[in-house]
């Protein structure tokens, strides 16, 4: 815009209204009403405007003049211009600058609409003492856009799909692109092309929208399966400037194709008694995708296996149809079969494919013969016995089956486990017999049964075996009668509370040879049912009670107990029956404390002085018990620690309640008068009371033949005792039990304990009963 178009707007406001001389306006650079406004009377006021001025972008003329501007309050030393705004003191900085003299305003650089398409500052006149002669008004700049932007794809390759077959004017995809000119104007009107596509042009691009749509038929993803377009994009509608992008097309694959077997018949074979095995494998071809449903086949076995014998599936990586043998195969039942398979796709064809008859092939598949194992036709085998069968007794012929009926095999047999070693089996026939009798209970024996294992063997090469599962029943006997449990009894002689005792009795049998059980007094005893009584308490106990009242003391009561077996077992035993002395609750207690309570006239003081004493000789009594149980301990640790094993003369033990000298039952004088019978088969034990170091081993002595030699017998012990060094010269004769020291008798380890028998005196035994006289006959002389 040169200056006589500047001065031109400059002056169109001032014309359209008067300029006032009390509100003077601006004018431009030549005007003569600026140096008269205080010379006229009346003069138009002129507006501090300036209207918008417009330049091109990537103007290459720099500096250029824009306009200029000037204030009509001249004053005499003159009027300083400035302008403010982006393009001046803003960013982006240094694009305008004004001669602040004479107020023009110039264009310092290229400008580019697409980066700011106009600039609004702000004009400023002030006197030389920085006074604001006018305020400040707008100075607009609009940049005018150019065709300097080619049109962009939003991206560079464009992706769409279409099944195959589609009818034209199927759309696939859009593709679109931007120009960064002046939308308002030509420079960015976009249009769209194909410039290349392959031969065919199957597709087709609207200009406008630039969407891409089918053209033709005949889509055929086997014949090309992907598409690829050059596409234009050119503004000036189509006329100016261009750039292109690439839409991709992928065909989307139909079951248009079905699968066809790649021959009529395939052949092999499997051996027999495999299962789970793949026998061989039927190829077919189909054109569709690869890896699709419409690829992927699906077999069927028409006719030849009528007992399902085989099964068919599909290899999901080559499509191949696999063959499988999903029920054993006996190749002495059927040594052939000639299967007819068909296939078809897991997706049905569509409509538009071209009909055709489904595809059959013929499967010939030969069983091989192998050796196979022996069959136990009843596995497990369950038999019973009876409990104590006698060894050597037939229980059951427990044999197998060889399926090779065209091979001419022997079966052998062998027990594979019998952990009692109970039984016998012939390694021919297969009869099992008993070795020993099978006895109840045993550790053996699970619920009653008894488990073992049979091996059959053929003799082919190499031999195969199978093993059969033997299970006896062991029935149970009743060959054992209930046992008193326990066979003493304590309770109180007086009738009702007190007078009372639970009796119990166990049987080794099992049910239902055990309980319940029978308790009753001993039909040889009748006069027993005036003082005692015998009640049902459960299925395996009774009540014992007292029906009058009896003296303290031991009582025998011969009962009969029977079980519930078939038939019953019964056994005659003695219980042995305390009676004690019965206190106010009905419980037993001791002398000392009922004569304290039994006593009417008895003070306190007394009562206290007698509980006293009782407690002190409980206390002495005890401290006396302990001293002597440790002696006693150390002198059991001797050479003779087994005192029962020992052969001595039948001297009664102080622990044991007998019947006193009228027992013949407590000990068998037969051992020392047959000891020969009685002869330990054990190895003795070694003396606990010397060091092991010093342990040197016994030369086994000879026992005595008879009754004269027992006197040679014991003093050949003392002596080899006596002169043993390495061990405490202790005497063989074993030390029974502290006697007291109020006895008249000495302890019986004075026997050897002088040098000589003549300084004891062994009279008095004779006087201890018919079992010490023959002790006193033997040191007596």
């Amino acid at each position: 815009m040169g200056p006589p178009l500047l001065l031109a707007c400059l002056l169109a406001p001032l014309c359209a209204r008067g300029a006032s001389p009390a509100q003077p306006g601006v004018t431009v650079l030549g005007s003569p009403q600026a140096w008269q406004q205080h010379e006229a009377p009346r003069r138009v006021k002129r507006a501090w405007v300036i209207p918008p001025i417009s330049v091109s972008e990537n103007h290459k003329r720099i500096p250029h003049l824009l306009v200029q501007i000037k204030s009509d309050k001249q004053q005499p030393g003159g009027v300083i211009y400035s302008i403010k705004g982006p393009g001046v003191d803003e960013e982006p900085l240094g694009i305008f600058s004004i001669d602040k003299f004479s107020g023009k305003v110039f264009l310092n650089a290229m400008l580019d609409r697409e980066e700011n398409d106009r600039f609004r500052l702000k004009a400023f006149a002030l006197d030389l003492g920085g006074v604001t002669l006018e305020d400040p008004t707008d100075l607009e700049i609009i940049v005018v856009d150019q065709n300097d932007n080619r049109p962009l794809f939003r991206q560079d390759v464009f992706t769409g799909r279409v099944v195959e077959g589609a009818e034209p004017g199927t759309c696939v995809m859009t593709v679109d692109a931007t120009d960064a000119d002046d939308p308002d104007t030509d420079n960015a009107v976009v249009r769209y092309s194909i410039l290349e596509q392959g031969a065919g042009g199957m597709f087709s691009i609207n200009a406008t929208t630039g969407e891409i749509c089918t053209a033709r038929p005949g889509l055929d993803r086997e014949t090309m399966g992907v598409y690829n377009l050059t596409v234009q994009a050119a503004d000036m509608s189509g006329d100016g400037l261009t750039t292109t992008a690439m839409a991709v097309i992928y065909l989307e694959d139909i079951n248009d194709n079905p699968p066809e077997f790649t021959k009529e018949e395939f052949s092999m074979e499997v051996e027999e008694q495999a299962v789970g095995v793949d026998v061989g494998r039927v190829f077919v071809h189909d054109k569709d995708l690869s890896g699709s449903p419409n690829w992927l086949a699906k077999f069927t076995i028409l006719e030849g296996d009528p007992e399902g014998a085989f099964a068919i599936r599909t290899d999901p990586h080559t499509n191949d149809g696999v063959l499988s043998v999903a029920k054993p195969l006996d190749h002495e039942v059927r040594d052939r079969f000639e299967l007819t398979v068909s296939v078809q796709n897991e997706r049905p064809l569509e409509p538009t494919a071209p009909a055709s008859p489904r595809a059959l092939a013929t499967m010939r598949v030969r069983v091989r013969d192998v050796n196979e194992v022996p069959v136990f036709r009843e596995n497990p085998r369950r038999i019973s016995v009876l409990e104590g069968t006698p060894p050597g007794t037939p229980i059951t012929t427990y044999t197998a089956s060889d399926p090779d009926t065209h091979q001419l095999q022997t079966l052998t047999y062998m027990l594979l486990y019998d952990p009692a070693d109970w039984l016998r089996l012939d390694p021919h026939t297969g009869t099992i017999r008993t070795k020993r009798e099978l006895l109840h209970p045993s550790a053996f024996l699970q619920g009653g049964w008894y488990i073992a294992l049979v091996l059959a063997r053929d003799d082919a090469e190499p031999p195969l075996s199978a093993t059969g599962t033997l299970s006896i029943e062991i029935l149970e006997v009743n060959d054992h009668a209930p046992v008193l449990q326990p066979s003493a009894a304590l309770l109180c002689g007086r009738p009702g509370r007190g007078g009372t005792a639970l009796l119990g009795a166990t049987d080794d049998d099992r049910p239902p040879h055990g309980a319940p059980f029978h308790f009753q007094l001993s039909p040889q005893h009748p006069q027993l049912a005036r003082n005692w009584s015998i009640s049902r308490f459960n299925v395996t106990h009774a009540v014992l009670a007292v029906l009058a009242e009896l003296p303290e003391g031991l009582y025998s009561l011969p009962l009969l107990l029977r079980d519930s077996g078939t038939p019953p077992r019964e056994q005659h035993q003695l219980l042995n029956v305390s009676v004690c002395h019965c206190g106010r609750e009905g419980t037993c207690e001791d002398s000392v404390l009922a004569a304290a309570t039994a006593g009417a006239g008895i003070t306190l003081g007394a009562l206290v002085i007698i509980l006293g004493s009782s407690i002190l000789l409980l206390v002495l009594v005890g401290l006396g018990a302990a001293r002597v149980r440790g002696r006693r301990r150390a002198l059991r640790k001797g050479l003779l620690q087994r005192s029962r094993d020992d052969l001595r003369d039948n001297i009664l033990n102080y622990d044991e309640q007998g019947g006193g000298e009228e027992d013949q039952d407590a000990y068998d004088i037969n051992q020392l008068r047959h000891p020969e019978l009685f002869s330990p088969r054990v190895k003795p034990p070694l003396r606990r009371d010397a060091p092991i170091s010093s342990a040197t081993p016994l030369t086994p002595r000879k026992l005595p033949s008879g009754p004269s030699d027992i006197e040679d017998f014991i003093n050949e012990g003392l002596e080899a005792a006596d002169s043993d060094p390495s061990v405490p010269p202790y005497d063989t004769a074993l030390i029974y039990d502290y006697e007291g020291s109020g006895s008249v008798a000495s302890p019986l380890s004075s026997i050897v304990s002088s040098l000589t028998d003549e300084d004891q005196d062994y009279d008095y035994l004779t006087e201890w009963g018919p079992r010490f006289r023959r002790l006193a006959d033997l040191y007596g002389q």
